[in-house]
Formats: structure tokens, sequence, C-alpha cells
């Protein structure tokens, strides 16, 4: 009886181990299973990754021909904006314009562009027509300025020395004006924002972002205020356009805004317009004390006229805060006197 105990005991014992073998190899095998499958999902995510970043790049490059493919230029007019033409040039060239049209309105014996930017001119970026001493120009400089370049270029940009587009997420005009929407489009109209005087009454050397960073509260509600006309960019080779407004160009073309969305102008005015991604950036006024030495120099399209000096006067006062200081400083460098404004906001 003894013996037969200890040979079931044996048994079992042997049987058991079989199973603990059987069971630690089943686990070993699980594991190994594991440990493989993980490998595998890790090269599978691996090459997933690679093939994305591939096909990720080829159209990155595709875009990228495209956008290269690109020409975009600047036509422009200025008088009396040395202080400001080399900052003007600097962000155009950092954004992307291939080549900029400064049609020089200054008088006859004026200062000039090249003293400022000969390096600019030098190396073909800018070039300069000499319009020095022409009255009543603005539409005349437009048509001519189109009619010269419509043929060559993709894109017109129709800004002041004054105005930047203000592009999202620091990307580049080309890709801007690379979005499949524009195609249908033949201008795109972005409003202005404009920057307040940020209440300085003298010039200093700072750069126009850096002293005039506040924007006149009414110009991003929509769009709402008289003031918020819009300015264009041109698609090129479009034929026998005559240009009639600096503002929307030709009621004939075709309109978007800065998503490509087709729209019909209101007056001047855009009425849909997102301000959180592209707009334009006006320093309509900087300094008072060279607001006025813009009134004083007349406009390219009215010349020396008194009632849009005083008109002039009056968008300044709608935009920026009204003083006395403010008031007295313009009677006394304009010759206007401006009783009726005291009267208007009750400025004793």
């Amino acid at each position: 009886m003894f013996k037969m105990e200890k040979k079931d005991f044996f048994n079992k014992a042997f049987m058991n181990n079989n199973n603990s073998k059987k069971i630690r190899n089943k686990n070993i095998i699980k594991e190994i299973i594991y440990y493989w499958l993980i490998i595998l999902i890790f090269f599978l995510i691996i090459i997933i990754l690679f093939f994305f970043f591939i096909k990720k790049n080829i159209v990155l490059k595709h875009d990228l021909n495209n956008i290269q493919n690109i020409k975009v230029c600047m036509c422009t007019l200025g008088k009396k904006e040395n202080r400001y033409i080399k900052e003007f040039i600097q962000y155009y060239e950092k954004i992307g314009i291939d080549q900029i049209f400064l049609y020089d309105n200054n008088d006859i014996n004026d200062e000039r562009f090249e003293d400022i930017i000969e390096d600019y001119i030098n190396k073909s970026f800018v070039k300069i027509f000499n319009w020095r001493g022409k009255k009543k120009i603005l539409l005349p400089y437009l048509n001519d300025c189109y009619n010269k370049n419509y043929k060559h270029f993709d894109w017109i940009v129709f800004y002041e020395i004054d105005e930047y587009i203000h592009l999202n997420n620091d990307i580049s005009i080309k890709q801007f004006l690379n979005n499949p929407n524009f195609k249908k489009c033949q201008t795109i109209n972005l409003n202005w924002v404009f920057h307040t005087d940020n209440n300085l009454i003298y010039y200093d050397n700072r750069t126009l972002h850096e002293r005039f960073p506040e924007v006149q509260s009414s110009t991003k509600n929509e769009a709402k205020t008289q003031f918020n006309f819009v300015k264009s960019i041109l698609k090129g080779n479009i034929p026998n356009i005559h240009i009639v407004n600096t503002h929307y160009l030709s009621s004939k073309l075709i309109s978007c805004n800065g998503f490509g969305e087709l729209y019909q102008l209101k007056g001047q005015n855009l009425k849909k317009n997102d301000f959180k991604y592209y707009y334009i950036d006006h320093y309509y006024s900087k300094s008072l004390e060279e607001y006025i030495s813009k009134i004083n120099k007349g406009c390219p399209h009215f010349a020396d006229n008194i009632n849009y000096k005083r008109s002039r006067i009056d968008i300044f006062f709608t935009i920026n805060k009204v003083t006395l200081e403010k008031i007295n400083f313009i009677e006394k460098n304009s010759g206007i006197n401006l009783s009726y404004i005291k009267k208007k906001y009750n400025i004793h």
C-alpha cells in the first residue's frame, strides 16, 4: 500500500511538472507573440509615418513650386515719404513681393527716394517712375502701372506707403495668393484697419509698428464705419481694364474677399470680412505733426483744396481722440479755423 501511494505521488508530481512546463511554454509563446506584435505594430507605424512624410513633402514641394511660379508686383505712389519708404520696402520684400514700382510724385526740387533706397534700386527690386511735380495723378498712375505690368505679373498689389497687408500666421503673400479659392477672382479686396495717432503730437524715429499699435475700436466692427474702404490686389493677364477708383479699381471685375468668397461691393465697403485673418493695417494719420504735413502737401487727385483739407481734419477727429492741444496745433500749422470742431465736440 505504501508503495502504491509512493508511486501515485511520483506520478502526480511528474504530471504536475509536465503541466507546469506546458503552462510555462504557453506563456513563453504568448510573450514571444506579444513582443513580435509590438515590434510589428511599431514598424507599421514607422512605415505609415514614412509614407505620410513622403506624401506631405511631395505635396509641399508641389505647393512650393506653385508659389515660386507666382509673380507679384506692387504699384505705389509716394510724396514726402522718405521717412517711411525703407520700412515699407523691407516689409514687402520680406513677405515675398517680387518687384515694387514706385511713382515719385515729389515736387521738382523736393527730397529724392534714391537717397534712401539706392541699394534696392540697384538690385532692381524697386523701379522708380519720375512723376515729380505732376498734379491729379492718382487714377492716371494706377492705369499706367496696370498697363505696364498686367502681362508680366500674376497679381498686382495697389497699396500706398502707409498701408501694410496683415497676413495671419506670418505666411508669405505668395502663399496667401496661392489659395485655390482665388482662381475665380479678378480682384481681392481687403478692408482697412485704422491705426490711431496714439496721441503723439510730434514725429520720432521709431518704426510705424512701434509707434502706433493702437487701432480705432470701430474699424474691426464688420466694416460698418464709412471709412472702412477696401484696397485691391488685381489678377494679372486681364486686358482692357480701365481703373476708375483707387479702392475697388473697377466695378466690372469679379471681386472676392480675403477668403476667396465672391461678393458685391456696397459703395466702396466690403460688408463681409473677418479681421482675425486678413486685412490692411492703415497708418492713416501717424503723429499730428506728420498728418498736418500730409494734408498741407495736398492730394494727388484733388491737388490743393481747402475743402479737401477740412474733410481730412474731420476724418482725423473721427479716428483719433479730440483734445484742445490738437485743435490748437492744427489751427496754428494749417491756417484753418476749427471753431466748428470745438463746437461739435464741446471743447473750450
